[in-house]
């Protein structure tokens, strides 16, 4: 077949695919071309998640009559003064949206510059510009983006039904409203309830309309700046996390992006406190010279290439863990609602068995033949058994010592269940597991030890040989260097066992076939690629577990005393190695309410 030269219609739709996959593509378009145009207010509004109808309404500077004639022809844009493509400082720049929306849909265009004595609209159908009009618009601009994909079908076989498309569509929108906190939003549609984020004086007021009030009430904040590199923002405590990424929002230079640099070093700066399936809430903002950045690495815009990554990395890596420390005693407050949420359902479920059994106005039925009313009430009773304790459901309590009660954890008063210890503040109550709060506080010890001397060893008089599977025996030997420095000695002892000679001190009397099983199992998923300091966190915070008060141990009250004022002193004590939180306060307003005093 002889070489031929396209036609302009299908060069146009062949761009178009870069640029725009999904409803959601063209409103991110739309909706960064307001905020360039300088709008205070930005009206979104969809039908069919976007692929009937996409209308952004802003309040921006809007364009003239050349230059609206002008927009919708490819590679034509106000945004770029030259053609230094590392001075960008607008959302867009390629010249390359409105084209390749006009080439797919019906796309119509209404503005109004100050200079104009009206508005103009025109029309792009298909790819086919049709003349300026003048038309009624009091200011800024209006785009109204009809049947999307009709002059390619074959791309709406691609897209997802109509909720999933709104609510990508609702995610694009989040991230830009993120992004500029001093700007109205509202986004409605047939397929949601309108929304709308009011401009915001700071940035955690917006975050906190956006992502919620949880976020809000436990975000830290963060702050650094290192060779003109600024970053800030708010990160989640590590309590507060999601089984996925969707909920980290990263931004660069003011722009939503998802850059492998940027994600990797939140997931190492939450190594030491999150397992690998579990991730954390966070909004960052990079900020750098235009020059240190290239955003033209994808027609989407959403990838970009640093200069210097290892410093962008750095960065990050290092402003998380300090903040990260700083707020390490804080546990996430949604607990206290979870706590209250929890004990509710039982508690009505419970006093409606009792008020139905008890109440003197509650009928007696009569038996028919074969007893079905005795069936029936011992049917209902039955639904409301909760059966018998699944562990040692003895109390021990004591006064507490008055002193203690100032404390921020409080003074020990019970231990529930021989698992949690109940303390009291001045104003609530503390509910302790006392197995996750001596796991991290054995965790931290270890490390501290690591850094200045290294983990004392006790002998063993009479080395044990842990037998294991010969993979397994065989992962632990190839790795012995590194757990010697955490005072764990091996060597291999035939195929399949290898000989345990020394143990770490500070976990005392430890199942070392248990922790053996436990590492063996930890280095499968271990690869190359997978650097040493985490490898070594992950030996630490397996050490620690076994090395730890275990649930069903029962305490003196001088013991939880000395373990709540432990966990009061210790680095990152709010959750446990594996991201849970390791209490829960209630202030006694919680409780009152739980009870209907308030």
């Amino acid at each position: 077949m002889p070489v031929r030269q396209l036609s302009e219609a299908t060069v146009n739709r062949i761009a178009a695919g870069e640029v725009v996959e999904r409803p959601a593509s063209v409103v991110k378009e739309l909706v960064e071309n307001a905020l360039d145009a300088g709008a205070h207010r930005i009206d979104v509004l969809t039908d069919g998640g976007g692929r009937r109808l996409i209308r952004v309404t802003d309040d921006g500077d809007g364009m003239t009559r050349a230059d609206l004639e002008l927009a919708v022809d490819r590679h034509a844009t106000s945004k770029l003064a030259g053609d230094d493509l590392l001075a960008i400082h607008t959302l867009g720049f390629r010249g390359e949206a409105l084209p390749s929306i006009g080439a797919v849909a019906r796309l119509i265009m209404t503005t109004r510059h100050e200079s104009e004595p009206h508005a103009w609209t025109l029309e792009v159908d298909a790819g086919k510009k049709s003349p300026a009009k003048p038309a009624a618009l009091g200011h800024g601009t209006t785009v109204e983006v009809r049947d999307l994909f009709y002059a390619t079908p074959a791309r709406l076989k691609f897209l997802k039904s109509d909720r999933s498309e709104a609510e990508a569509v609702r995610e694009v929108v989040r991230r830009l409203a993120m992004s500029r906190p001093d700007v109205t939003f509202t986004l409605a549609g047939e397929e949601r309830a309108p929304v709308t984020w009011t401009a915001a004086t700071d940035e955690l007021s917006r975050l906190g309309d956006v992502l919620g009030a949880d976020f809000r009430a436990n975000a830290i904040a963060i702050e650094a700046e290192r060779e003109g590199v600024r970053l800030q923002g708010f990160a989640g405590l590590p309590t507060l996390s999601r089984a996925n990424t969707l909920g980290q929002y990263l931004f660069v230079n003011g722009r939503p992006e998802r850059d492998k640099v940027l994600i990797g070093a939140v997931r190492a700066a939450y190594s030491d406190y999150l397992p690998r399936d579990r991730h954390p809430l966070l909004a960052l903002f990079v900020t750098l010279e235009t020059r240190e950045v290239d955003v033209n690495v994808h027609p989407a815009k959403t990838e970009v290439r640093f200069r210097d990554g290892a410093l962008v990395r750095g960065l990050i890596v290092r402003a998380l863990k300090e903040a990260l420390a700083r707020e390490g005693q804080r546990a996430a407050s949604t607990g206290g609602g979870a706590t209250i949420a929890a004990f509710r359902p039982v508690t009505i479920a419970r006093r409606s068995a009792y008020d139905w059994r008890n109440s003197p106005a509650r009928p007696i039925p009569m038996a028919p033949r074969g007893g079905a009313a005795l069936s029936f009430a011992e049917a209902a009773q039955a639904a409301f058994d909760v059966g018998e304790p699944s562990a040692d459901a003895r109390v021990e309590s004591f006064e507490p010592a008055a002193e203690l009660i100032e404390s921020p954890l409080g003074a020990a008063r019970a231990q529930v269940h021989e698992t949690y210890i109940v303390s009291q503040t001045r104003d609530g109550l503390v509910i302790v597991d006392q197995h996750a709060a001596h796991e991290r506080i054995v965790y931290e010890r270890m490390k501290a030890a690591i850094e200045k001397s290294g983990v004392a060893r006790q002998l063993l008089l009479i080395p044990e040989i842990v037998e294991l599977d010969e993979a397994d025996a065989a992962r632990l030997s190839a790795r012995a260097g590194e757990l010697a420095q955490f005072g764990l000695s091996i060597e291999p002892f035939g195929p399949g066992a290898v000989a345990v000679r020394e143990t770490p001190s500070m976990l005392g009397d430890v199942d070392v076939q248990g922790l053996l099983r436990d590492l063996a199992e930890h280095m499968a998923e271990w690869d190359d690629s997978l650097p040493l300091e985490r490898r070594l966190l992950h030996v630490s915070a397996t050490m620690a577990c076994h090395g730890s008060v275990r649930a069903g141990r029962r305490l003196k009250p001088e013991e939880m005393n000395a373990l709540l004022r432990e966990m009061e002193e210790t680095p990152n004590s709010g959750q446990c190695n594996h991201g849970r939180p390791t209490y829960v306060e209630l202030k006694l307003t919680d409780i009152e309410r739980l009870f209907g005093r308030k």
